[in-house]
């Protein structure tokens, strides 16, 4: 649960795919497809059961090149337990949940909480938590992140929630350090369009 943690997941990474809701067999192509374009982060969420054997059938094509996977929309500690048990490098919530964020910590796993407001990301902060995922990015809107820069610097975000290859530069541009893109990816060209984005400097 450090800032050390996501920066070694993340690394120079600029764009994340969520893949979110696929078939199994969807979900590596997509992955593969993903790494393939040098887009090096793949998150599956796995809010239902039935999609723990996605992230599972993801974690085991990224290992097989050096990639990990994590998983999302993890909502309490059952759902940690099965995205360790499913090999999840590291766990993305929706919204601020300290005791999800413990209880992945426990089983030894990064977790990028979701935030709104400064006062969630206060909450956060006090709590170690200095990755934060920004969520839903395309309402808060690029200012918001510049805003938030002046009295908490030590944030890294994450912006999820409605970008796509359209608008996520303005986020990377407002110094967000991730863009990540879920949706969109129901378009075939968003991946090759987001690539363009992964050696993008603000």
């Amino acid at each position: 649960m450090t800032t050390a943690d996501f920066a070694h997941i993340f690394g120079g990474a600029r764009v994340m795919a969520i893949l979110r809701g696929l078939p199994v067999a969807e979900t590596v192509r997509l992955a593969e497809r993903a790494w393939d374009l040098g887009i090096l982060v793949v998150e599956v969420p796995v809010a239902t059961p039935d999609a723990v054997p996605a992230l599972r059938a993801a974690v085991e094509a990224g290992a097989a090149r050096g990639r990990i996977v994590g998983a999302g929309t993890v909502l309490d500690a059952e759902q940690v337990a099965a995205a360790a048990d499913a090999g999840a490098a590291f766990t993305v919530a929706p919204g601020l949940d300290l005791t999800v964020a413990d209880a992945a910590a426990a089983r030894g796993l990064p977790h990028l909480p979701g935030v709104a407001t400064p006062t969630e990301a206060q909450q956060a902060l006090r709590h170690g938590l200095t990755w934060l995922k920004a969520f839903p990015a395309i309402s808060l809107g690029p200012a918001w992140f510049r805003a938030m820069a002046g009295p908490l610097p030590q944030l890294r975000f994450v912006a999820t929630g409605g970008l796509d290859a359209g608008n996520a530069a303005a986020f990377l541009d407002a110094g967000v350090r991730v863009a990540a893109v879920g949706s969109a990816l129901s378009d075939p060209t968003q991946l090759d369009q987001l690539a363009k984005l992964t050696t993008h400097h603000p």
